[in-house]
């Protein structure tokens, strides 16, 4: 097009220039005679490429192929092979290859892709990973679309496929003789997106620890992971629609079927004030053998991060030594669920100075019993609160957004820590509580036209406002309503 022409001849310059810079007599014909010849300026990119001072960007389509010959013609003219990154690296073994994919076929079982990058493989031997692992294995083969063809030998350059082989993992290096050096991995992409995960049936929950290493074999860009303080088990991904696949990849090649909710917020509850002298007596008699034990406790706060502490002081006989067990079991059960919202309890101290004991009715349950409701009753006049945690992200947007993504950051309760340029781009540092950011991703794409991204870690937990206590109670208590139902 004619309006292109300037840009071409532009862009044809600075390409030029670069190819001249990768050595001295390049750059020394380039300033005398002002151009170079076609076959200069290849060897002059390739090796330009290969240092890592410039990088080629292409577009194309896979469906249509457009773009694909240019992109293929680049491949074969300017990409460095990888012979010199062996050389490079002073690789010395004489065959050597890097697990890129695992597959799970429902009849052949675990299939491991690999691309080898020096030497030859063949059927019948033995591998040696990276990780210091040695494992047989028979048959080799190479792809060949969706089928594959069982080869004797496997060269260099190409991608060859083990099957069964289980110490071959996702990025793992391999070779035909013991190894000390690795490729390295490439970094996964950070989760953006956390749901829940619950199994349908008690059929599906027997299945889904099985299903879901399957799963991570395939894709080690999805996270599982159980949350011991709400009890749920969580799939994080790059985004809604990865979980989506996945979930769909569980029910469809696993048989495991899932339901999709959004994961509740760990909110921990401590307490506020002492609490003095809290007694309970636990008494049953229902004929025969009866139950009976009563406790007293002292219920002290502890600093924030501590945990829980339990302390007897009994004096004289009133209670027998062997039921402290029993009576430190009992409050730890009461912790896992506090009075307000049904969260843990965490940084408190229990003093378990005296109490009451029957010579025929007095057992271990009994004294769990009047233990749990004890310090359920102590806790209730504590003042309880409950605590949200907060993350610390990373945003990186395009300078032209910062006003609307800084925005919304604070309509989410958000606090700005500090904005940093990064050329065409800003980088900004804020904390943000974990339940307003459940869907942050789909927000931060629609501000930013999809250039947006972030990163999110841990940072502490903050006494929530009383409009979000509020509401969490409400909403915990509904849920408790419904489960009775």
């Amino acid at each position: 097009p004619e309006d292109l022409k300037d840009k071409i001849v532009e862009i044809k310059e600075k390409l030029m220039e670069a190819a001249a810079e990768s050595s001295d007599i390049l750059i020394e014909k380039y300033l005398e005679v002002g151009k170079l010849e076609k076959d200069e300026i290849l060897s002059g990119l390739k090796e330009t490429v290969k240092k890592g001072n410039i990088n080629f960007l292409f577009a194309g389509s896979a469906k249509t192929g457009a773009g694909l010959l240019l992109f293929l013609e680049y491949m074969l003219s300017l990409s460095p092979s990888y012979k010199y990154k062996l050389e490079k690296e002073k690789i010395e073994h004489p065959s050597i290859g890097f697990i890129f994919k695992n597959y799970i076929d429902p009849y052949a079982g675990k299939l491991s892709y690999g691309r080898i990058f020096a030497g030859t493989f063949t059927s019948d031997g033995v591998i040696y990973t990276s990780e210091g692992k040695e494992e047989k294995y028979t048959q080799i083969f190479i792809p060949k679309g969706d089928y594959l063809e069982q080869v004797k030998e496997v060269n260099e350059g190409e991608i060859i496929v083990f099957s069964k082989v289980e110490s071959l993992t996702t990025g793992t290096t391999f070779s035909n003789s013991p190894i000390s050096v690795s490729f390295s991995v490439p970094e996964m992409p950070f989760p953006m997106i956390t749901m829940a995960l619950h199994p349908e049936t008690r059929a599906d929950e027997d299945k889904i620890s099985s299903a879901i290493s399957k799963v991570k074999e395939e894709d080690p860009s999805i996270i599982f992971r159980r949350n011991e303080e709400t009890r749920e088990l969580l799939i994080s991904g790059i985004g809604l629609p990865h979980i989506e696949k996945t979930v769909e990849k569980l029910k469809e090649k696993y048989g495991v079927k899932v339901k999709l909710t959004t994961p509740k917020i760990p909110i921990e509850i401590p307490n506020k004030k002492p609490v003095q002298s809290v007694i309970y007596r636990h008494k049953k008699q229902t004929g025969g053998r009866g139950q009976f034990a009563e406790v007293h406790f002292h219920i002290f706060p502890l600093e924030r991060g501590k945990g829980f502490e339990f302390v007897e002081t009994l004096t004289g006989m009133n209670v027998p030594r062997n039921y402290v067990p029993a009576v430190e079991k009992g409050v730890r059960e009461a912790m896992e669920k506090g009075p307000l919202a049904g969260y843990p309890v965490v940084d408190v101290k229990v003093q378990f100075y005296d109490g009451k004991s029957h010579e025929v009715d007095s057992s271990d349950l009994a004294f769990k019993i009047a233990a749990f409701h004890c310090f359920k009753k102590g806790l209730e006049q504590a003042n309880p609160v409950l605590l949200e945690p907060y993350l610390e992200l990373e945003i990186i947007v395009p300078d032209e957004n910062v006003g609307d993504v800084v925005g919304d950051l604070n309509a989410r309760r958000g606090r700005i820590l500090n904005l940093e340029k990064e050329g065409k781009h800003t980088k900004i540092k804020a904390l943000a509580p974990m339940a307003e950011l459940q869907s942050y991703v789909i927000t931060l794409q629609g501000i930013t036209a999809g250039r947006g991204y972030f990163t999110a870690k841990f940072s502490h937990y903050e006494e929530a406002p009383p409009f979000i206590a509020e509401k969490i109670i409400a909403e915990s208590k509904e849920a408790q309503e419904k489960e009775v139902k």
